[in-house]
């Protein structure tokens, strides 16, 4: 399956920004024709312009946002789960169900519901394939963080669910488990509070972008018969979700 001009068609969620944004320009670069989709429509935009691709725009929070996208995309060869992210640091008894529920719906829910509208455009082709931008959260807990790792852990099940209901038919099913990556992340988590999210990366060099970009670009394009099952990563500095070496 590809493109009116040849080429493979990936559709890339939270493309407006972090590892996302990477995650297109590196699939560009493969040879791919890339569809940037997030709330921020000028922004993936300006991104679709530079590599030559395509801009559409995605809420995954927004069950009729995915249905309009799976109305209008056309065909579609790989789709990287790239939207989701953390709100808050609240210990359980002080939990927030705001937070509790915009976790769900970006982390769980928004991939639940793309890939069943996307699944038969997937089924459609010689080979499909659905990444997923999961985290050491998805196997690890830590204090504070009940309702984060609580939605990773659900995205590592529907991963590992698709694997065995998928199985037989032309489409891989990867989750890429980043550790600590400098990006907008922090930020959001904290409420735009710039000093809380510098101090999560104080005194260590973290992953940026491109290190987990470059990871889901080299799944993708590993042959049909390949399937990169799990993929942990994370910066040297770090061994657990809460245990790192600091430089003071």
């Amino acid at each position: 399956m590809t493109s009116s001009n040849g080429r493979p068609v990936a559709l890339v969620t939270g493309a407006s920004s972090g590892i996302g944004e990477a995650t297109v320009r590196q699939l560009a670069a493969a040879g791919y024709e890339t569809i940037s989709a997030a709330r921020r429509l000028e922004r993936c935009e300006a991104l679709a312009a530079e590599v030559d691709g395509r801009a559409m725009r995605l809420d995954v929070t927004d069950a009729e946002s995915i249905e309009r996208l799976a109305a209008e995309i056309g065909r579609v060869d790989v789709v990287v789960h790239s939207a989701g992210g953390a709100l808050g640091l609240d210990p359980i008894a002080e939990a927030k169900d705001s937070d509790w529920i915009g976790m769900f719906e970006s982390n769980v829910l928004g991939v639940m519901r793309l890939t069943r509208a996307l699944l038969p455009k997937l089924e459609a082709g010689e080979g499909g394939h659905i990444v997923v931008i999961g985290s050491i959260a998805g196997f690890e807990v830590y204090p504070g963080g009940g309702g984060y790792t609580a939605a990773k852990h659900g995205a590592n099940a529907i991963v590992r669910t698709l694997r065995l209901e998928l199985l037989g038919k032309p489409i891989r099913v990867t989750e890429i488990q980043p550790g600590a990556v400098e990006t907008e992340f922090s930020l959001v988590r904290f409420d735009g509070d710039e000093e809380k999210a510098a101090n999560v990366y104080r005194g260590l060099e973290p992953l940026v972008a491109d290190d987990v970009a470059e990871l889901t670009a080299f799944a993708i394009t590993r042959p049909k018969h390949v399937n990169v099952d799990t993929l942990v990563v994370r910066p040297v500095a770090q061994a657990t979700a809460r245990d790192f070496h600091r430089e003071e």
